[in-house]
């Protein structure tokens, strides 16, 4: 059994009331009811208010530049198959930098877990609009409203056949807690996208906003029906559903499809060191 203190308690910089908070605590929920400890753990990140979650964690981690934590927790995941590898950012950095990124780990199937902090603004930089933001949304960038139609990272996802696509609620934390396990048990590209209220620059999509729509999936629901998962992704309004919306456990991961790694992980192989040397050479 993993005390969830292991993971550590920390001063943060997000703001009181920030949905962040929450989420932070389900995924250290998860990591220690799953019986993980910070060792066997990676928590990759971008940049922006939800990408310091790695700050705020004990485990091994990496801040990288804004829109690349995939490209890091893919090469990661790669050399080092014995870690558990999950991704933490928000909305912005994961779907605006980061969107080809987010597709091409979908087409891949990267076996990571990505928990994306969904609050439709760009809480980091000052209240911007982000890729999810609502059509008609006034931000002090876009005085005049948002004239863009909002990503939909769900329905893009079950689209494009992802083995596992979720959606989860920060403000029910058991219930995202049993998700992210459900993410990290699942072999491939687990998506989890989170909303989350933040407090400062959206005054629209607050947690009484997002308390009277969200709705968990009931037992009757089928994850395993693409069509019916397709029509579910695209619900949003009065009634938002909540838990997993699709899952396909067909797909090969990465890791089983590339040659090199058929004998064993990269970072357990021994260094061959007169090659190595030859190598550096050619750098003189």
């Amino acid at each position: 059994m993993v005390d969830i203190k292991e993971y550590g308690q920390f001063e943060t910089a997000w703001c009181p009331g920030c949905g962040n908070h929450q989420i932070i605590q389900a995924v250290k929920r998860a990591l220690a009811e799953e019986g993980l400890r910070p060792r066997q753990v990676l928590m990759v990140s971008g940049i922006g208010q939800a990408a310091k979650s790695p700050h705020y964690l004990r485990a091994n981690v990496f801040n990288g530049l804004h829109g690349r934590a995939l490209p890091a927790a893919t090469g990661a995941r790669l050399a080092n198959p014995g870690l558990k590898v999950l991704i933490e950012s928000g909305d912005g950095c994961s779907y605006g930098e980061g969107g080809n990124h987010f597709l091409a780990g979908i087409r891949r199937n990267i076996d990571v877990t990505y928990i994306v902090h969904d609050n439709q603004i760009y809480g980091l930089t000052k209240g911007q609009a982000s890729p999810t933001t609502e059509f008609g949304f006034v931000t002090k960038a876009q005085p005049q409203g948002v004239f863009n139609t909002p990503f939909n990272p769900v329905a893009a996802a079950v689209g494009l056949r992802c083995g596992f696509v979720a959606r989860g609620f920060s403000g029910d934390v058991d219930h995202l807690a049993g998700l992210i396990r459900a993410g990290m048990a699942h072999r491939g590209f687990a998506l989890i996208d989170v909303l989350q209220p933040c407090v400062s620059f959206n005054k629209v999509n607050t947690f009484a906003w997002y308390k009277k729509r969200v709705q968990p999936l009931g037992p009757e629901y089928d994850p395993a029906d693409w069509a019916v998962a397709l029509q579910t992704a695209h619900e949003w309004g009065d009634r938002i559903p909540l838990g997993v919306i699709y899952r396909d456990e067909t797909r090969v991961p990465l890791e089983d499809r590339i040659p090199a790694l058929a004998s064993g992980s990269l970072i357990g192989r021994p260094v061959n060191q007169t090659v190595l040397a030859e190598i550096m050479r050619e750098y003189e």
